[in-house]
């Protein structure tokens, strides 16, 4: 029996190439056809992957958005080939995705600690940018009247975040929203200077309140908000400042969105002046639990379809066991994630048994080679 699909509001982390996983959660919500989705608020590979989503529905609905995706994550692909940073032939031996240990990716590390890319990149050249204007039809994008889009790029001179509306989308407002300033120069837009939108908003929730009718929002989550243990070395220290930095804005909204939440469910303020957000989220913390943050530049097709399978699995996992809440009962517990004290119970739920199987899978052959050895 055919049940009219539930309608639903997507908000879209950045994470560099692991944006592939993203690529599989929606490739695969796309495919099972039980949500209609109403908004998509997206941050750097989070904005790739909405315009390349509303550029490929507007073409022909969720098949062409689909075929978009893959389209655009199979260019990024090619373009990574030509890429001086890439895994060392150990590493591919071992099954290691990380960059860290090649010569290309230290050489690049290091001019980026010294120099800033107005030194080093003086003509700004950036392949990523030739991917965006070649793959993604932007009249179609802002045509795309079955979706509503949001993206967020971080104003350099106020510090304050802007969500751009999907008819002021364009190349420029994609590759600010993915503009990090140690790597790229700030893209100028009406002659402001931008930089990733993950400084004010990872991605901007806040859109949906007062654009969208659906009370529900699933958020997939790439950049993980807990972290076990210290860090010790200048890398991991590096890496784990990023991680706190762009997951800040993301907490305050939730800190929000629990506080309006409370306030209607103690009958304190008006449930349709403001809206009880049922908050849904499909995470990456198991499934890249064991990838360096080297591993965003990875822009290896092999890494992006390994990603992307990951995240068609843990979109299954959450489909199976999360679709009949939507609607009715929100399934990420807001208060849990604001109180040290009650997460501690949110991550022994964190793996669904499709992404334990797949990475059990993709272990076997890298345990038998290292055995060979």
């Amino acid at each position: 029996m055919n049940h009219k699909p539930k309608v639903i509001n997507i908000a879209l982390q950045g994470g560099g190439s692991h944006g592939a996983f993203t690529w599989g959660v929606l490739d695969r919500i796309l495919e099972d056809g039980r949500l209609t989705i109403e908004g998509i608020s997206g941050t750097s590979a989070g904005a790739m992957n909405a315009v390349a989503l509303a550029d490929g529905w507007s073409r022909n609905g969720p098949d062409g958005a689909r075929e978009k995706l893959y389209e655009f994550w199979r260019a990024v692909g090619r373009t990574g080939q030509f890429s001086p940073v890439q895994r060392t032939p150990w590493d591919r031996f071992f099954g290691n995705w990380s960059v860290e240990n090649g010569v290309g990716y230290n050489l690049f590390e290091q001019f980026s600690r010294m120099f800033s890319p107005y030194e080093f990149n003086p003509f700004n050249l950036n392949p990523l940018r030739d991917v965006v204007e070649r793959e993604i039809d932007f009249d179609r994008v802002k045509a795309c009247s079955a979706l509503k889009l949001f993206i967020s790029a971080t104003n350099v001179e106020s510090g304050r975040l802007r969500v751009f509306s999907q008819s002021e989308l364009n190349a420029d407002v994609v590759m600010a929203s993915a503009c990090l300033p140690y790597i790229f120069q700030a893209v100028e837009i009406e002659g402001e200077p931008y930089w990733d939108g993950g400084y004010g908003g990872n991605p901007a929730l806040y859109p949906f309140f007062y654009s969208t009718k659906s009370e529900d929002l699933l958020l997939i989550q790439i950049n993980p908000i807990e972290r076990r243990g210290a860090p010790k070395t200048a890398r991991e220290i590096t890496d784990r400042i990023d991680e706190i930095t762009f997951n800040a804005a993301l907490l305050r909204e939730f800190r929000s969105i629990a506080f309006v939440n409370s306030l209607i469910d103690a009958g304190r303020i008006e449930h349709g002046e403001y809206k009880h957000i049922r908050m849904h989220r499909i995470d990456a913390d198991v499934a890249l639990a064991g990838l360096a943050a080297s591993s965003k530049i990875n822009a290896e097709w092999a890494f992006l379809e390994y990603l992307r399978d990951l995240g068609q699995a843990a979109a299954d996992d959450w489909l199976e066991e999360h679709f009949d809440a939507v609607g009715e009962n929100a399934t990420l517990d807001l208060s849990g994630e604001l109180s040290p004290e009650m997460n501690v119970g949110l991550k022994a739920h964190k793996a669904g048994r499709r992404v334990t199987d797949f990475l059990l899978q993709r272990k076997k052959p890298a345990i038998a080679a290292r055995r060979r050895a």
